[in-house]
């Protein structure tokens, strides 16, 4: 049965991509552009992955915060409030 009439992406062709580790509408559509022209398919998409991708399975793919160098061109702003300045003497 097809998913996305746009492209004819079918039922099986989502569920491989979904078996192959993509678990959002997003990696579908990089992965096959089921999801990127008209839209309508995204909501099945959506239902396929649901039953494929479990939250349980995302749990142990948290990536690990990066870490940045103080003074490094791509360091972050911190927050004011986050910021300690020592005593005055």
């Amino acid at each position: 049965m097809y998913v996305c009439s746009c492209f004819g992406i079918t039922e099986a062709q989502v569920k491989k991509h979904a078996d192959a580790g993509a678990c959002t509408p997003r990696q579908i559509a990089s992965a096959c552009k089921a999801g990127t022209d008209c839209g309508g398919c995204v909501r099945r998409i959506q239902a396929l992955l649901g039953r494929d991708c479990s939250r349980r399975d995302l749990v142990g793919q948290q990536r690990e915060p990066a870490t940045v160098a103080v003074g490094h061109p791509m360091a972050m702003p911190v927050a004011a409030q986050d910021v300690r300045l020592p005593d005055a003497a």
